[in-house]
């Protein structure tokens, strides 16, 4: 694998630069021989590689024995997830080896689709999902309100679908992309924990001073609610100026900011 390059399968994704094994936004831990095994497997996939190529290319000729090569799948199959028994990606083959199977043994549209070397991560056979995800932009950003979800079973490449998407549009420079998780939580939660999420992303993101600014203006029950974006003192006179305020209010707020921020978006590009 060239330097740069990443490895892209499922919802996973392989820096070797990094020597990095991300899960979405999630880095799994993976000690370097493991790393090196699952790095190889996946740059020949649907090919069978013996044991003894791989204690070869890995361990460079160190000996070891075969037990040491066992455990290193154990940890790689631990780390994504899977069961010796239905795996999805590493498929014992006999006593003879190993195969990296991409997205589901025996799925051959899923296992010739899986796996794409990229200077930047790619997915291959996912170009129709992500021309619909484009289509929706192109009408909201025609005036017409879109609400999209992407679903599927775990493991299909979902977060690594939308991923490249929001990566195509903010190279583009046409939208300003705010993302925010909805965890599972017990007990009370924060009904608007995943946009506070984003808030708080993008005034911590180049160009987040100008946002920090739309919000003091704009939306200071939002900010108020962002720990670390402004000073404590400053926090303090605006949890005094929103005593009291609604949610209705909040509401309010959080549309006038996307509308106004829609505005600086529209004239920077048009000033381009």
């Amino acid at each position: 694998m060239e330097s740069g390059r990443q490895l892209v399968f499922g919802e996973f994704r392989l820096d070797p630069v990094q020597q990095q094994l991300r899960h979405g936004e999630e880095t799994i831990p993976l000690q370097p021989r493991p790393f090196a095994v699952l790095q190889y497997l996946a740059e020949r996939p649907n090919t069978v590689v013996t044991k003894e190529v791989l204690l070869q290319e890995v361990w460079g000729g160190t000996y070891v024995t075969k037990a040491a090569l066992k455990v290193c799948i154990q940890a790689i199959r631990k780390a994504l997830r899977e069961d010796a028994t239905s795996p999805h990606y590493i498929e014992t083959i006999g006593r003879e080896g190993y195969r990296f199977v991409g997205d589901g043994a025996g799925q051959e549209a899923e296992t010739t689709t899986a796996e794409a070397f990229v200077d930047r991560p790619v997915i291959v056979g996912r170009e129709t999902e992500i021309a619909r995800l484009h289509h929706q932009l192109r009408q909201a950003l025609d005036g017409e309100r879109q609400l999209v979800f992407v679903t599927g079973e775990a493991g299909i490449g979902k977060s690594t679908v939308v991923d490249l998407f929001a990566e195509q549009v903010q190279a583009e420079g046409r939208v300003t992309i705010g993302r925010g998780q909805c965890i599972e939580q017990y007990g009370g939660g924060e009904a608007y924990l995943p946009l506070l999420e984003a808030l708080g992303r993008l005034c911590q993101e180049a160009g987040g001073r100008q946002f920090v600014t739309l919000l003091r203006q704009h939306a200071p029950m939002w900010l108020v609610q962002l720990p670390g974006v402004v000073e404590e003192e400053e926090r303090k006179e605006l949890q005094a100026q929103v005593q009291g305020a609604s949610r209705e209010r909040m509401l309010r707020e959080m549309a006038e900011v996307y509308r106004l921020k829609g505005e600086l978006v529209l004239q920077s590009n048009n000033q381009s």
